[in-house]
């Protein structure tokens, strides 16, 4: 519990900086422009595990930039299976952009639902995200903070640390590697990692294959090591 507190307040310490490098900056432009993304792939990853038990899904996201690029607010959906009942998870959320110190920040409030949970499951549960990312020529790094204050079903409070790399090999073709760990009241603290390759078929379409493992020993997928494949469509 400490440790999650700890990463709490360097999440809080991200936001507050972020926010005084926004303050100075102008304001922001009231006109915008629409992005949309779907996608499959062979297994549902989040934070190293499994949200599909193994099964192949679909997602898809809509997002809103405002003309500046700093202030963004999304929408999208994901089918899951839970222990819960539910098949299809919803989210919604906002966000700021700004560059501070040559460095790119990504801060990201997010309220998720459960759609059709078994009556009595906890089925929503609010997400805060920061990101530091940094990119040199072919190279780049970011660090994730996420926190829950109270998560879905039996989770309490928990936190995700997780540090990636990347190298861009050609215009299409990108590699990235990351290692990441969760800690949660009433659940299992664990390490994930995951490595894999992005070739970009068109401006548009994408395609992935990443390796997940963890240092779980459980029984099922969730926490199985696993080979993904999967593909994204972005207009």
């Amino acid at each position: 519990m400490r440790r999650t507190l700890t990463t709490a307040a360097a999440l809080a310490t991200v936001w507050v900086a972020g926010s005084t490098s926004i303050a100075a900056q102008e304001a922001p432009a009231t006109s915008g422009r629409w992005s949309f993304e779907v996608g499959s792939a062979t297994d549902n990853r989040s934070k190293g595990i499994s949200k599909s038990d193994g099964e192949a899904f679909v997602w898809g996201e809509a997002e809103w930039e405002n003309a500046s690029g700093l202030f963004y607010a999304t929408s999208g959906f994901q089918t899951i299976r839970n222990p819960s009942g539910s098949e299809l998870e919803v989210e919604i959320g906002s966000g700021l952009r700004p560059e501070v110190a040559g460095f790119d920040l990504n801060l990201n409030i997010t309220r998720k639902f459960q759609i059709d949970a078994a009556p009595g499951f906890d089925d929503t549960a609010w997400e805060l995200t920061a990101d530091v990312a940094r990119s040199i020529g072919p190279a780049s790094g970011r660090l994730r903070l996420q926190y829950s204050p109270d998560g879905m079903g039996g989770t309490r409070a928990w936190s995700w640390v997780e540090a990636r790399a990347g190298w861009e090999f050609t215009p299409r073709l990108q590699g990235t590697a990351a290692i990441g760990h969760r800690e949660q009241d009433n659940g299992r603290d664990y390490t994930a990692w995951n490595a894999g390759l992005t070739y970009a078929l068109t401006d548009t379409l994408e395609g992935e294959l990443r390796c997940f493992a963890t240092d779980a020993d459980v029984p099922g997928e969730q926490f199985a090591d696993t080979l993904m494949a999967g593909i994204s469509f972005a207009f």
